[in-house]
């Protein structure tokens, strides 16, 4: 870490030092921690910072019990410590002045920073884009974003988790408004700027697709051309994102499936299971003349992780990885982050599409489309569950969108669809007035009416998807199914994927304010 001491944080973040009890003399800091004081190591700086339901200055006895070298808080504590306190009187600022200073020394000593943002995918691309980079650069480390921590606390927390060691910082970048993105970028400006795509994820709260592509674009504007190797990585298939370009001067490199992309795949195809299959065609100015495409074969279910893998692809090419080395590290990669696309094949035959991280009106169609596939392309053909629960942050456009989506099922042929709690009336409605189906789509209550519908309705053969949005909380109900459907105790629903931060909640949640 950038502060040595307790005594250099509180210089650099204009806090004030409350010494240990008994006049302890401040010791070295080695890292930071947050959230849950459990996950604490010795000598971390422990971040307590209020929350909705907890103020983590509760815990920083047991924190620095732990070993914790010093306590960041926005109070003092109520009695004396045996360790070091410095209180700001704004946490998250303190932690972004920390994190920006931490960052701009490692970048002045070689590392290289990848910013990933778009409005659906970019946990799996920094997923793919880490795991690729890990393979391909032995010797180095490569320090990555847990889950979706990609707010204004969570991109800190993993800025200070890079190291001298580290040779790539890869950074998933979210957004909830205009100007979250370039707050991001001041903490760590990125070196190498992806962006997948505009889409409708979170039209209530910008508005249009045009305000989610200018609040995207600020990561390649944030990009400095006079870096060598600075470079937008762009989803070229989508005419907004492919714009972009022309908000930096750095290079650009498009990636997609049509003309004009350098990064490119030929001949895609999904298998049995809808796992893309392609070829990986280099035709960046940089790459070897005549270079013949590698094929991939991509270990994630669904059309949708074709941007991902090409976007992960060219920002390794970029970093200097040859593309044999990118495709095979492509292939082995397998879902990193929880409820994306988790496919699990159950004992009695019935396979369980988890999806239900998240969701975004494209989110879900490509789902469906994943769904259907493997449905008709099994022999003999499976029948198809689509359990869906609201997409949320759609604003005014929400009625409209869940119409659409369930009349795209009625389209898919998905034999079943079940949409969970009144949010998810207008995809049983749009399935009705589709004029295909007569009760093959139902509306349940919640998610223990649909609980019940599965549990007696349910047979070996089928496959069941299940999306919606997180704070739905349909994920409970994917991973009772996925161990078989028996009750879920509430620390098997809740369980953490191993290394994941800790939480207060769902393991993919961004930290707490």
């Amino acid at each position: 870490m950038i502060a040595p001491d307790a005594a250099g944080l509180a210089d650099l973040v204009g806090g004030r030092l409350v010494p240990a009890a008994g006049g302890t003399a401040p010791a070295p800091l080695t890292g930071v921690a947050t959230v849950d004081s459990r996950t604490v190591q010795p000598g971390d700086l422990f971040v307590a910072l209020p929350g909705e339901h907890a103020d983590g200055l509760d815990f920083a006895a047991a924190a620095l019990a732990a070993g914790a070298a010093a306590v960041l808080a926005e109070r003092e504590p109520d009695g004396p410590l045996d360790g070091p306190v410095v209180v700001v009187g704004d946490g998250v600022a303190a932690l972004t002045a920390l994190a920006a200073a931490h960052h701009a020394d490692l970048r002045s000593r070689g590392l290289r920073t990848v910013g990933i943002t778009g409005s659906a995918g970019k946990t799996t691309t920094k997923d793919l884009l880490a795991e690729v980079l890990r393979q391909g650069l032995p010797g180095g480390t490569v320090v990555a974003t847990h889950g979706s921590y990609n707010n204004e606390i969570g991109l800190p927390l993993t800025v200070l988790r890079a190291g001298t060691a580290t040779r790539v910082l890869v950074l998933e970048m979210g957004a909830r408004g205009p100007g979250h993105v370039r707050h991001l970028c001041e903490v760590a400006r990125p070196d190498v700027a992806v962006v997948l795509g505009v889409g409708s994820a979170h039209l209530g709260e910008f508005g249009s697709r045009e305000a989610i592509a200018l609040a995207k674009g600020e990561l390649v504007e944030a990009l400095d051309a006079s870096r060598p190797g600075s470079v937008a990585v762009l989803g070229g298939d989508d005419p907004v994102v492919r714009a972009m370009a022309s908000r930096t001067t750095a290079p650009a490199v498009l990636v997609g499936e049509g003309e004009g992309t350098q990064v490119r795949a030929l001949d895609v195809d999904l298998d049995a299971d809808a796992r893309l299959r392609f070829d990986l065609l280099d035709a960046r100015p940089a790459a070897a003349p005549g270079q013949a495409p590698v094929p991939v074969r991509l270990g994630l279910v669904g059309e949708q992780h074709l941007v991902n893998a090409l976007a992960a692809a060219a920002a390794a090419l970029e970093l200097g990885l040859p593309p044999e080395v990118v495709a095979r590290a492509l292939g082995e990669a397998r879902p990193a982050s929880r409820h994306r696309m988790e496919v699990v094949d159950r004992p009695d035959g019935i396979r369980v599409v988890d999806d239900a991280y998240n969701a975004s009106p494209e989110a879900v169609a490509a789902a469906l489309r994943a769904l259907a596939h493997m449905g008709r392309s099994a022999r003999p053909p499976r029948r198809t569950w689509a359990v869906l629960g609201e997409m949320l942050e759609l604003g005014e456009h929400s009625r409209v969108e869940h119409d659409r989506v369930g009349r795209l099922a009625v389209r898919l042929n998905i034999d079943r669809l079940v949409a969970v709690g009144q949010g998810a009336l207008h995809y049983d409605q749009g399935a009705t007035q589709e004029g295909s189906w007569g009760e093959e789509s139902v509306l349940v209550d919640d998610i223990d009416a649909a609980r019940r519908l599965l549990a007696d309705e349910l047979r070996p053969g089928d496959v069941v998807l299940l999306k919606a949005s997180n704070s739905v909380g349909l994920w409970r109900l994917a991973d009772e199914l996925a161990r078989g459907g028996s009750p879920a105790s509430p620390a098997a629903a809740q369980a953490d994927p191993p290394g994941a931060p800790p939480r207060t909640a769902h393991p993919d949640e961004e930290p707490p304010r």
